[in-house]
């Protein structure tokens, strides 16, 4: 009879973590999002200043999956020549994707169709960025990214098992599903009104979607009593 080994740290590169071991990382992006929150409650903030700064949040996820790809795996000598291709192909799709995305966001909430409006450019969302007081906010949310990235990825050593192929794929689910979730909200809220309430709302439902990605992708672990209860659940062998 042979005796199923646990997995190791290469097999199972989040086995050992668990949401313990993500309390800066989840802390300061918590932190981050209070911004757009008290942005709602306390300083009168749009829908478009809201959607807008989380689009802006998408960038930041972009440029720094560019240094993640870049910074997987450094010791593997054959990962750097799939790098050549993938890093330049992914900066390519992922800033097009990006820049659509943030057109639909100019012309839907930002009254980018209003009449004698230029179609949308980067000056166009530098300006609107600047317009909408969403420099120190973005600022923000860029160091909690960036911490995450020292911390989690670099400091915990997830860089060493990373591939730059799964990289490459990672940022897009979070963006189609967050901003499934900020642009259906977003409309909704446009249809009321853009009441405070249900726009704090809002901001609330996107940091509960965002910080249960960022554990699910750091691996993240339950607490050791949501462990025991899952383990009493299993049925006996």
């Amino acid at each position: 009879m042979s005796v199923r080994k646990p997995p190791s740290a290469e097999s199972a590169p989040h086995a050992t973590r668990t949401i313990g071991d993500l309390w800066l990382s989840v802390g300061l992006l918590m932190a981050a999002n209070l911004w757009p929150l008290a942005g709602v409650l306390f300083l009168q903030w749009t829908v478009f200043s809201v959607v807008l700064l989380f689009w802006a949040e998408n960038v930041i996820v972009g440029a720094l999956n560019v240094l993640r790809m870049l910074w997987a795996k450094p010791d593997d000598g054959a990962s750097w020549g799939a790098k050549l291709f993938l890093i330049p192909f992914f900066v390519v799709h992922y800033g097009m994707f990006t820049f659509v995305h943030g057109m639909f966001v100019i012309i839907l909430f930002g009254g980018g169709m209003a009449q004698g409006a230029d179609f949308p450019s980067l000056t166009t969302f530098r300006d609107a960025v600047y317009r909408e007081d969403l420099v120190l906010p973005v600022i923000t949310l860029f160091v909690s990214h960036a911490v995450s990235f020292a911390w989690n990825y670099v400091g915990s050593g997830e860089y060493r098992r990373a591939d730059s192929r799964s990289l490459m794929h990672q940022p897009y689910g979070r963006v189609v599903v967050l901003h499934l979730v900020i642009l259906g909200g977003g409309f909704l809220v446009l249809a009321l009104g853009s009441p405070m309430l249900p726009l704090a709302l809002l901001v609330v439902l996107k940091i509960g979607v965002d910080v249960a990605a960022h554990v699910r992708e750091h691996g993240g672990r339950p607490a050791l009593g949501a462990r025991l209860v899952a383990r009493r659940a299993r049925p006996p062998r």
